[in-house]
């Protein structure tokens, strides 16, 4: 094992397991409890692991999944909670937000994401800012940033309008409702939707072809095309602001317990 390889032996990175295969594939799989949940450690996780990764020779794609039956169900308690009530805490939750998307957006390896279950929140932003995304039909795909009552502030910003169009990114963006793999599939959120049961074999199948690909020619078309995300950096940094300014306000406390009490908010 190379010196930059040595992270997946490691306690670095707790919440992920690297599952290395001999083909120049990586496996990335998200692993916490309450169908990987994103708290603080997997957040800062998720933030900081690209970079290192990109370091390491032996790996040409990643293939990037949930543990079980979910991709991630998103934000935990406990992250929701750190942000809202601590200044530092919020700053520092931000400021790994902004790390994960643009760690993601400057990786120069393709990355596959294999999408069972549950994606939401930041677990939705690592399965859409994937070069390329493959859904199970009874996926389910949610930003829920305005009923929590923050706004859509991470990747939604230069992901969503660019991968669907401006009205759909408003419909979903707005409105929180759920989609699942079919509907994701045919606006164009997801490059491609198959039966539950084949979503790790086709990602597997997709990640195995890229790795035995040129490598200089797979790498610069992607980086290439990401310019589209990186033109649009203001919008994202606008956005991100005005969602952890949510954070600071009254109605994500009543969206939380909304959450918590299983019921609908009642903004004021």
């Amino acid at each position: 094992m190379t010196d930059a390889a040595r992270y997946r032996a490691s306690a670095d990175f707790p919440s992920l397991r690297f599952e290395p295969g001999d083909n120049g594939v990586l496996e990335l799989v998200l692993d916490a409890p309450g169908l990987n949940s994103v708290g603080p450690q997997m957040h800062r996780d998720l933030a900081d692991v690209w970079p290192v990764i990109d370091r390491d020779d032996d790996v040409r794609a990643v293939l990037v999944r949930g543990a079980g039956k979910a991709f991630s169900a998103g934000g935990s308690f406990e992250l929701i909670e750190k942000i809202v009530g601590d200044h530092a805490g919020r700053m520092q939750v931000l400021r790994e937000a902004r790390d994960l998307v643009l760690n993601m957006v400057n990786f120069s390896k393709p990355v596959i994401s294999a999408i069972n279950g549950p994606a939401v929140g930041a677990g939705l932003v690592v399965a859409l800012l994937s070069d390329i995304s493959v859904a199970g039909r009874t996926a389910r795909l949610i930003d829920g940033h305005t009923k929590l009552g923050v706004a859509a502030g991470d990747h939604a910003a230069i992901c969503w309008p660019l991968l669907v169009g401006m009205a759909k990114a408003k419909y979903y963006l707005l409105t929180c409702e759920t989609l699942h793999g079919e509907e994701a599939e045919r606006i164009g959120l997801v490059s491609k939707c198959v039966d539950d049961d084949e979503v790790l074999a086709t990602a597997t199948r997709i990640a195995d072809d890229l790795a035995h690909g040129a490598q200089d020619a797979i790498r610069f078309t992607k980086h290439s095309l990401n310019y589209w995300y990186r033109q649009f950096a203001p919008a994202f940094e606008t956005a991100l602001g005005l969602e952890f300014l949510g954070f600071s306000g009254p109605d994500v406390h009543e969206g939380l317990a909304a959450i918590r009490e299983k019921r609908k908010p009642q903004f004021g």
